[in-house]
């Protein structure tokens, strides 16, 4: 059984303190004149007035941070923004209005052959449509980026070799995109975005062209990939399971602004809107309420350990063979509380 991303973070967990990528009052309006118009409506500029200007407002005053070493869902429905915005946080597209930062660093200052140098070195990005080439091998397609680096041919190959191992495709390294399967050929997209060793990792609806089988076994390999390398990941989506599979933190779209944003567990338990709440109402609580959101004091013996952030669904097992109390544990190990069997019982049985 492969463990949730909260319970593989129990330990290690994003950096609390350290921002790597951070959006402020970004806008993007498409159409002529966008920035003037946005300037003469001010805070005015509603969907209305923006489109009684002739513009489309594609993503709408969107502030957010994105910490060091975390997983940041952007979700919504077909239209909301989120791939609108994530292009922009990459500066494949650019803002109307706002500000984006990378580790400090204003991207909408840089020159276009800076970002081209950042694109290369430190941000990797998949997408829906695996864009492989289809005259290179697997090995070639990874190893493709590195090419572009002007890396040595041996040093080049060998990094791929190494990120198709990683995502278990050993022994495929001569074989050609059209005699993989669609999960196979995914799995080339993400060691290639990887080859180049980003600090930011970009997913724009990765695993949604395939079958459910082949999806739920990629994210199973992304959650296995995330605890070996702790990369910072900004990663869309329309589907909610996948989300709070996934995610450390959700942002939810609409009319390409953002709603609410939080753990998957907020989202759930405390939805801000009715939009919100039409997303999570279907939810199983215990998917996504965590441990130490369910502990009581700790008293008296304990059978086992959980991570405190692991959510009610996973910690449920624990207490299979018969067991009453299972300790809940901090990421240095510490006991913090005690998780009771009937507690366990009552949320998985709704209540």
């Amino acid at each position: 059984m492969t463990e949730s991303p909260a319970a593989v973070r129990g330990a290690v967990g994003a950096s609390a303190d350290k921002i790597t990528l951070e959006c402020r009052g970004v806008w993007k309006l498409f159409g002529a004149r966008a920035g003037e118009v946005l300037r003469s409506l001010g805070s005015g500029a509603t969907v209305e007035a923006i489109a009684a200007a002739g513009l489309v407002p594609a993503v709408r005053d969107v502030s957010l941070s994105v910490r060091q070493g975390e997983i940041f869902v952007i979700m919504g429905l077909s239209g909301s923004g989120k791939s609108t915005l994530v292009r922009l946080m990459s500066r494949l597209i650019e803002p109307t209005a706002g500000e984006i930062l990378f580790n400090g660093q204003n991207l909408l200052a840089a020159s276009d052959r800076e970002m081209v140098e950042i694109r290369r070195h430190r941000m990797g990005m998949v997408f829906q449509h695996f864009a492989l080439l289809p005259h290179l091998t697997v090995l070639g397609n990874v190893a493709f980026p590195l090419e572009v680096q002007g890396v040595a041919r041996a040093a080049r190959e060998e990094r791929a070799r190494q990120m198709i191992a990683l995502v278990g495709l050993g022994g495929r390294e001569d074989a050609y995109p059209r005699q993989l399967s669609g999960g196979q050929q995914q799995r080339v997209g993400i060691a290639r975005s990887l080859a180049v060793e980003p600090e930011l990792w970009f997913l724009d609806e990765p695993f949604s062209a395939l079958d459910p089988l082949i999806r739920r076994e990629m994210q199973d390999e992304f959650i296995r990939l995330q605890s070996v390398l702790r990369k910072t990941i900004v990663f869309i989506t329309h589907d909610f399971d996948e989300a709070i599979r996934l995610a450390d933190r959700i942002a939810i779209m609409k009319d390409g602004a953002i709603v609410q944003q939080g753990t998957p567990e907020e989202l759930v338990m405390n939805p801000a809107t009715d939009y919100v709440r039409e997303f999570t109402q279907a939810v199983p609580k215990a998917k996504v309420v965590r441990a130490d959101s369910v502990m009581v004091a700790a008293e008296g013996e304990a059978a086992g350990t959980v991570a405190a952030r692991t959510v009610i669904a996973d910690a449920a097992r624990l207490f299979l063979g018969g067991a009453a109390v299972v300790a809940v544990t901090d990421a240095a190990g510490r006991v913090i509380g005690h998780l009771r069997r009937d507690d366990v019982t009552r949320l998985l049985m709704g209540g």
